[in-house]
């Protein structure tokens, strides 16, 4: 686990150097439009909703797999083998969408690929070992990262995104840094490339995103409250 920060650490320090040395390069000017907004809406979702997929998958995990002897088939894990890397993704892909020039989601995704499928690929021998039959029956069953929309569409948002108060308290300072931080830069750059009057609806566009998230959150709080 050290080892994995250590090197995501990295990753991240000289990311920041290439955007505060080049920023023109990687950030966009955020010039009012509706594709803007759109822009906006969507990143500020996503970097939500990989929170709430880590939050989700670490909390069910802590409860449901016995300190590792019990293999986990359902919750997050019904829906994707990696729910957190999942997570991770998402946040991923909706910072790129709320700050940075869209040809930057292809280098993301580059090196999430060199970063976590080696990763994956790693922790599956493990879990062969440790579960042969079970594992490989729950692979035929459940993809490895990416969900099945078949899946999302006939599934109960609330089986696959149960939600505990008690997992975001453990969580919320990282939750908080992340989306802080992105919303800030973003405030930034929109105020400094295009003033205040450019700023309103695009602040307004994220408020919305998120009171719609508090709401979702809640009601995923409702129904982990209702079926535990």
């Amino acid at each position: 686990m050290k080892k994995r920060l250590k090197i995501n650490g990295i990753i991240m320090i000289l990311a920041a150097i290439a955007i505060v040395s080049f920023p023109k390069i990687f950030l966009r000017s955020s010039a009012p439009s509706a594709r803007e907004n759109v822009l906006v809406v969507l990143g500020t979702f996503l970097i939500l909703m990989g929170q709430l997929f880590r939050v989700a998958a670490r909390g069910y995990k802590s409860e449901h797999s016995l300190n590792g002897k019990a293999l986990i088939e359902d919750g997050p894990y019904s829906l994707v083998r990696n729910p957190m890397y999942l997570g991770i993704l998402s946040i991923g892909v909706g910072i790129i969408f709320l700050l940075f020039h869209l040809w930057v989601l292809s280098v993301f995704l580059v090196i999430f690929i060199m970063r976590y499928i080696l990763l994956i690929f790693t922790e599956e021998k493990k879990l062969i070992v440790a579960f042969p039959k079970d594992y490989q029956d729950y692979c035929r069953k459940v993809p490895r990262l990416i969900p099945s929309l078949s899946a999302v569409m006939k599934t109960e948002v609330s089986v696959y995104l149960p939600l505990k108060l008690g997992w975001i308290k453990k969580e919320i300072g990282s939750m908080a840094a992340v989306l802080l931080g992105a919303i800030l830069l973003k405030s930034a750059i929109v105020i400094y490339s295009n003033g205040m009057k450019a700023y309103l609806p695009q602040v307004l566009a994220m408020l919305l995103a998120m009171i719609l998230f508090l709401v979702f959150m809640l009601y995923l709080n409702r129904k982990a409250l209702q079926n535990s």
